[in-house]
């Protein structure tokens, strides 16, 4: 990874760097292996790669790696995991595989410091400041690299005034208008940022990046893949996107 062009962020090193194997998006993914698996994340270190992963909070307050907000896509069910205890959460099964959806404690369980984590809190029915809560309760026994993001501001504020020593980071899309994104990243307190890779190339994007390390998200191709490595610290990738070894 390129050293810092600024001294404005703290240090010239990131602490949650990758290098140039990046964070796996969703864990290393694909034919046999679900997103957001534990095998996706075996084989997010095997590679070498960083990891990034989706948490949501059960009915019972238990924090569980999956993207959706109901289980129809990847379990062909129709519960939703806000309504859903986290023990029934845990006993279903990714796309027809062996891997169950898994709890944050057990991803923590699995990597143990070996791979930066990225983790993505997926914010319902106002529950932001309890999911951080639970977050970064699993955490407080976890010695790694680890940086804690939402597209909702909530997060990174909760975790300022509850969990100082946590990473925070502000996910961006390319939909937010100018002025949503300049009062989130103001809210947040962000201390990083995950950008769309459709707006990577943007000039606001380039003067957060003097005061703080900037992703870039979801690099699909080799073409995203060339434009994010110029203009972001570190890629969020699947498939195509992979970084050339």
């Amino acid at each position: 990874m390129r050293s810092s062009p600024s001294n404005n962020r703290g240090s010239k090193t990131d602490p949650l760097d990758p290098g140039p194997p990046g964070f796996a998006h969703r864990g290393l993914h694909g034919p046999g292996v679900p997103e957001n698996s534990l095998a996706a994340f075996r084989a997010a270190i095997d590679a070498g790669a960083g990891i990034e992963c989706d948490v949501r909070l059960s009915s019972d307050g238990k924090v569980v790696i999956f993207h959706d907000h109901d289980l129809k896509r990847l379990c062909a069910s129709a519960l939703s995991v806000e309504a859903t205890p986290g023990a029934l959460l845990t006993g279903q099964r990714l796309l027809g595989t062996n891997e169950h959806i898994p709890s944050l404690y057990q991803l923590l369980d699995v990597v143990r410091g070996k791979s930066p984590l990225l983790i993505e809190l997926k914010c319902r029915g106002g529950n932001a400041a309890k999911l951080a809560e639970e977050v970064a309760t699993d955490l407080a026994v976890y010695d790694g690299p680890v940086g804690v993001m939402s597209f909702e501001p909530a997060v990174g504020k909760w975790l300022e005034c509850h969990a100082p020593h946590i990473r925070r980071g502000l996910v961006i899309s390319r939909k937010a208008s100018a002025f949503n994104r300049w009062r989130c990243i103001r809210a947040s307190s962000a201390q990083f940022l995950a950008v769309d890779c459709g707006v990577i190339t943007r000039p606001w994007v380039a003067r957060q990046r003097r005061s703080k390390w900037v992703y870039s998200w979801t690099i699909r191709t080799p073409a995203d893949r060339q434009t994010a490595e110029i203009h972001a610290d570190a890629l969020i990738w699947e498939g195509d996107g992979r970084p050339r070894s």
